[in-house]
C-alpha cells in the first residue's frame, strides 16, 4: 500500500470511491469533474489523502487546513469524504488515509482536527473513535440550502 496526496492523474479512481460514498449522487458530465477536480487540486491546505495497491486507489480522505487567527494563530483541520472500496474494507485502509491525514495536519501545526460523518452504524462511528477522533467535546450544526 502507498499512501499519498492525490494527482491529477487520479481523478477517475476518486469518483469510483465517491460513488461508494454516494451512490444516490448523479454521475458529473466529464467537464465538470475535470474542471473541479483541478480546482481542488490547486486549493491552497487542500489535500486529497489516497491509499493505493497495485495501481488501484482503494481509500481516501480529502483534508483541509485552514489557516486561523485563534488558538495562537495555529489552523485547524477538517476531514471528510473517508470512503474505502466494498472489497478493500476492514483491512486497514481507511484508518492508514486518516492517519496520513492527521500527520499531515499535526505537520502543519493544527491545533485540531474535526471529521464529519453522515454515518449512524454504531461499527462506523466506534471506526472514527478507535481513529483517535472523539465525540462529544463539541457540537456540530449543519445548514444546507432550501
Amino acid at each position: 500500500m502507498q499512501l499519498r496526496p492525490a494527482g491529477e492523474g487520479d481523478l477517475d479512481g476518486i469518483l469510483r470511491l465517491l460513488r461508494e460514498l454516494n451512490p444516490d449522487d448523479p454521475e458529473l458530465a466529464a467537464d465538470v469533474a475535470q474542471a473541479n477536480w483541478l480546482a481542488m487540486l490547486n486549493q491552497s491546505g487542500l489535500t486529497v489523502c489516497v491509499a493505493e495497491l497495485a495501481g488501484e486507489l482503494v481509500a481516501k480522505a480529502t483534508l483541509l487546513i485552514v489557516p486561523n487567527l485563534t488558538r495562537n494563530a495555529r489552523p485547524y483541520a477538517l476531514i471528510e469524504n473517508v470512503v474505502t472500496l466494498p472489497t478493500h474494507r476492514k483491512r486497514g485502509f481507511a484508518r492508514a488515509v486518516l492517519q496520513f491525514a492527521l500527520a499531515r495536519a499535526w505537520q502543519a501545526n493544527c491545533y485540531k482536527a474535526m471529521l464529519s460523518t453522515s454515518a449512524r452504524s454504531s461499527g462506523v462511528l466506534e471506526f472514527y473513535r478507535r481513529c483517535g477522533f472523539v465525540d462529544g467535546i463539541k457540537t456540530g450544526f449543519i445548514a444546507v440550502p432550501d
